[in-house]
């Protein structure tokens, strides 16, 4: 399917014909002097000439002309279908471009969107990606906007003539006769023949064919999966007519068309149901016109109450009137360093009102899609309608509706996840990030961006005020405190004057000899319970671990059960009855026998969230149990039904993994327990010691935050390790203290920047061999170069600590220096420069700049 709807002038066959036309020949079109908007509000006069950045993975932008007819809707911001090789791809209008030789250029093929998608103020910022994250500036900006607005090509194979007369003919492989006997029923893409078949189809098997004349290869574009959603309207047209004439039914509807207005044909069908029949018919006699009208898909679900703004304690009146000062007076970064419980979401929510009053823009990032629902919802409740939100939880219309808002100024204050980061506002004049120490705002995977670091990046483009709250501040954040980038405010009481839970440990180790789930749920931790349970209150029990056996091996032969894919073990979903992989997705029955020695025995070993649960429900039978994992929230609308059920006390325990440490306020808990507080600390990570205490600590401040005090069970191993002593004492300037000195000494951030060069690829031998061969060009660049020898640093390669994942082997090269300048420059040599290896198809090399995950 050709999209066409950008053909300004055309009617619909037309622009088909048109469309049609300029693929087949791309250069015919005359340069002529074009007006091209390249800012907001601002035109210049330029050679029709303009930089489009593709959203493929190739690195700088290309020069194209625009047609006459297509200059007046051409500007920075749009995206525009070019020819690009053989394909024809979308990419997005950058700017006026160098002079480039017009016999040498192609012609841009269409301007696909009405309005730009993103504003010309922000490709300041995505160049700056591009170039920090060594990552292609069409496949930045493909990365910000909603998916499935791209349009692609794809190859549609045709039976030829002399393919049907082969097939009847021609002695064939059997490949061979299976694919033309599969394209003799109906034309197919690639993907579509392949599963047809059942089986692999090869390029150069393909390329043989055509080349035979057995089949056709053309290429067809590929609609875009989002448009405006549109309702149609009804409308009085022409004269009232004589009553008699019409049905009284049909008067009705002129009746209230006259009276109210135009009106959406659902609303007319919600009061008389056969209203759209007789709309048609009434359009047809002239009667009524009917017209389409865009409108956008509501994320929002329930309507909110208009809250009334409480009384601010002393340490919130001060952190207020020390940073509101600040808005639209340049760049400044705010570390907001506040215990759990401490009101930082009100003064968040102070800080936007007066963002809003001097006319700014406000981003509000939260690490997590559980946590947008419940600041969405305080954020609905103070400002209205002028909330946007931004996740990958919504559908991708919802999306769509939620980014056009923001960028046609419907919405003024945007909340969402990592990718809010890139919501279209012009201006902004203040970004606030919630949980900064969050490692869920490092992306993993494409754009390996952290949107906590471009929150500062972008706060410094726009001149704009950016707050960093946590009540566990990150290393790296409060390291640029103590040296003077960030300024600080604090929060050092919970705003219902409760004390801070009180935390007592219990030594695993002791029950180590205990058998069944006694080993993991303590007598203290089950005693505490108990109470809690007395006393009517909640509970939350934590374990960073789901499924229900972690670790699950042969009862005969003693093997682990292990993904085929990965080299990793699988876990046990009861109820899904099947072990899964959590990294591949692998999955096979829970009755499968040992692939060694053929016993169907399992010893379950290891513990997670199910189990727990299941041992919830079985020590506790009159409570009523319920689980937060990433296993019970999949579906849409799960977030949301379980923390009204609990904050309406219709669950008296709650299960869950690291999803109910971030933020929730669940004023009804007082009691939290921890199952194992050492799962994350012995990772082979110089981040360990830094998560265990951020999720300990995090996790402890979810109780005792309503009228009751709290008290935190954490059960460990390591009772005496620093991490977790910081944790029981809530003292993260304490934890700061002792871990610095461990980066300091081992030149790990924030005393130096780390770059991953990570080197993946299905044959073990030519991944090991490429990435020796990058290592190699590692130690001759080191030793070509004074300043790389001095200040880079190459660990590597190595093969990583999980070393094959979906049946790719695993390598990786650790860069680090103290000069980010020198790291960059080394880095961007090694991969896309002189000493760049060339990869072939079998093998992938990506780059992580400042990796936040090692393993």
């Amino acid at each position: 399917m050709v999209e066409t709807a950008s053909f300004r002038g055309y009617n619909a066959p037309s622009r088909r014909r048109a469309f049609g036309a300029i693929v087949r020949n791309t250069m015919k079109f005359k340069l002529k002097d074009a007006v091209i908007p390249v800012k907001q509000n601002q035109i210049i006069h330029h050679r029709q000439i303009v930089s489009v950045a593709v959203a493929l993975p190739v690195h700088g932008t290309f020069s194209y002309s625009i047609p006459a007819h297509f200059a007046p809707h051409a500007c920075p911001g749009k995206r525009v279908l070019v020819p690009f090789g053989r394909r024809t791809v979308t990419g997005y209008l950058i700017g006026p471009a160098l002079e480039t030789d017009p016999l040498e250029i192609k012609h841009i093929l269409d301007v696909l969107d009405d309005t730009p998608l993103f504003p010309a103020t922000m490709i300041p910022f995505f160049k700056w990606i591009a170039a920090y994250y060594m990552h292609p500036l069409g496949q930045v900006i493909n990365t910000a906007l909603p998916a499935g607005l791209n349009l692609t090509d794809i190859a549609i194979l045709t039976l030829g003539e002399a393919g049907a007369q082969a097939l009847e003919s021609s002695p064939l492989s059997p490949l061979e006769g299976i694919v033309l006997s599969a394209l003799a029923k109906r034309p197919a893409g690639i993907k579509q023949l392949q599963k047809a078949i059942g089986q692999p189809v090869s390029w150069a098997l393909v390329h043989l064919m055509r080349q035979r004349g057995w089949i056709q290869v053309d290429r067809q574009i590929k609609a875009r999966q989002v448009q405006p959603k549109t309702i149609r309207w009804v409308t009085v047209h022409g004269v009232a007519p004589v009553s008699t004439g019409m049905s009284v039914q049909r008067q009705s509807i002129r009746t209230m068309l006259e009276t109210e207005g135009d009106l959406s044909i659902p609303a007319l069908k919600a009061r008389i149901p056969t209203a759209p029949p007789l709309i048609r018919a009434m359009q047809k006699s002239g009667q009524v016109a009917v017209y389409e009208r865009t409108v956008y898909r509501d994320p929002f679900g329930d309507p909110i109450e208009p809250d009334t703004p409480p009384r601010l304690t002393v340490e919130q009146a001060e952190a207020v009137s020390t940073m509101a000062p600040m808005l639209g007076k340049g760049f400044k970064t705010v570390l907001l360093a506040g215990v759990t419980g401490s009101g930082k979401t009100e003064i968040y929510l102070r800080l936007t009102q007066a963002a809003l009053d001097k006319g700014l823009r406000v981003l509000v990032l939260v690490p997590e899609i559980a946590l947008i629902s419940q600041t969405e919802r305080r954020f609905r409740a103070r400002f209205g309608e002028t909330v946007a939100v931004l996740h990958s939880g919504l559908s991708q219309g919802e999306r769509y509706d939620q980014w056009l808002r923001i960028a046609k100024a419907d919405a003024t204050i945007a909340i969402g996840a990592r990718s809010c980061i890139f919501a279209p506002f012009g201006d902004v004049g203040l970004i606030i990030v919630d949980e900064e120490h969050d490692a869920s705002y490092k992306q993993e995977g494409g754009l390996s961006y952290n949107a906590r670091d471009l929150a500062v990046v972008r706060a410094r483009h726009h001149n704009a005020l950016a707050i960093l709250g946590s009540a566990t501040p990150s290393v790296q954040s409060w390291y640029n405190v103590t040296v003077g980038k960030y300024e600080t405010a604090g929060l050092t009481r919970r705003v219902n004057r409760q004390p801070l839970p009180a935390i007592q440990t219990v030594d695993l180790s002791r029950s180590r000899d205990d058998r069944g789930i006694r080993r993991y749920i303590t007598a203290p931790l089950q005693q505490a319970i108990r109470e809690t349970l007395d006393d009517g209150n909640q509970a939350l029990i934590f374990l960073n671990r789901r499924g229900f056996s972690a670790f699950p091996i042969c009862g005969r032969c003693g093997q682990p059960i292990r993904c085929k894919n990965c080299d990793i073990s699988l876990t046990l979903h009861k109820r899904a009855n099947a072990f899964r992989c959590h990294y591949c997705g692998f999955s096979k029955a829970a009755a499968s026998t040992c692939p060694s020695c053929g016993s169907d025995k399992t010893r379950l070993l290891g513990v997670g969230t199910e189990k727990i649960q299941e041992a919830m429900n079985q020590l506790f039978p009159e409570a009523r149990v319920a689980r937060m994992d990433r296993d019970t929230m999949t579906r849409k609308g799960s977030i949301v039904s379980l923390l009204k059920n609990l904050k309406h006390r219709r669950i008296d325990i709650l299960v869950g993994t690291q999803m109910v440490a971030k933020g929730h306020d669940f004023p009804g808990i007082t009691l939290v327990g921890v199952i194992c507080a050492d799962l994350t600390l012995n990772f082979p990570d110089f981040r360990a010691g830094e998560r265990t205490f951020q999720l300990l600590a995090q996790v402890a401040g979810r109780a005792g935050r309503g009228d009751q005090p709290g008290r935190v069970i954490l059960q460990t191993y390591n009772p005496d390790h620093f991490s977790i002593l910081a944790a029981k004492d809530q003292d993260f300037k304490a934890f700061f203290n002792h871990e610095i000195g461990f980066r300091k000494a081992l030149g790990y951030p924030p005393y130096a920047r780390m770059i991953a060069v990570r080197i993946s690829g299905k044959n073990p031998q030519q991944t090991a061999a490429h990435a020796r061969a990058l290592g190699e060009n590692c130690r001759e660049m080191l030793a070509a170069c004074a300043s790389f020898h001095e200040q880079i640093h190459v660990m590597g390669p190595i093969e990583a600590p999980l070393s094959r994942i979906a049946n790719h082997h695993r390598w990786q090269i650790l860069l680090k220096s103290t000069d980010t300048v020198e790291l960059h420059r080394f880095a961007h040599e090694l991969i896309l420069g002189h000493h760049a290896t060339s990869t072939g198809r079998h093998v992938k090399v990506t780059v992580d700049v400042d990796p936040f995950f090692l393993m």
